[in-house]
């Protein structure tokens, strides 16, 4: 996996290469993001394939609760930049390639199938006020 770099997202500032988003407040802290949020990381790659191998990384990482330990703060939980970068350090080193390609893409269908179960239970929803105001 080739290198990546992590700083702290600024509001308004545009990235070149490719790139995500980490949240680093609250108790969802280390959940990768498409889109920015006040309270993130940015992390950019080289290229494409690397950026979403970190991503995906970064999601098990968060599903598997890694940068939980970190959480510092009473009344807001957040991470700092460097835990983060050591917890995604840890696991790049522990990586390995062909068992790592596999958790790619069975994450991915398990997040497909996640978004289309959100989609069905949407679908419910407006079926019983549909069913109610009837």
């Amino acid at each position: 996996m080739s290198t990546y770099e992590i700083k702290t997202h600024q509001e308004g500032r545009t990235y070149n290469k490719p790139h995500f988003f980490i949240l680093n407040k609250g108790l969802n802290s280390g959940r990768p993001m498409e889109q920015p949020c006040p309270n993130c990381f940015v992390i950019t790659t080289v290229s494409e394939e690397s950026r979403e191998s970190l991503y995906y990384l970064c999601l098990s990482l968060k599903t598997g609760k890694f940068f939980g330990y970190y959480l510092k703060g009473s009344v807001i939980p957040f991470i700092c930049i460097s835990d983060a970068k050591t917890v995604i350090n840890t696991a790049l080193q522990n990586y390995e390639l062909q068992q790592w390609e596999l958790k790619v893409e069975k994450l991915k269908k398990i997040t497909a199938f996640e978004q289309n179960l959100k989609l069905q239970l949407q679908a419910i929803s407006k079926l019983k006020v549909a069913l109610l105001r009837s």
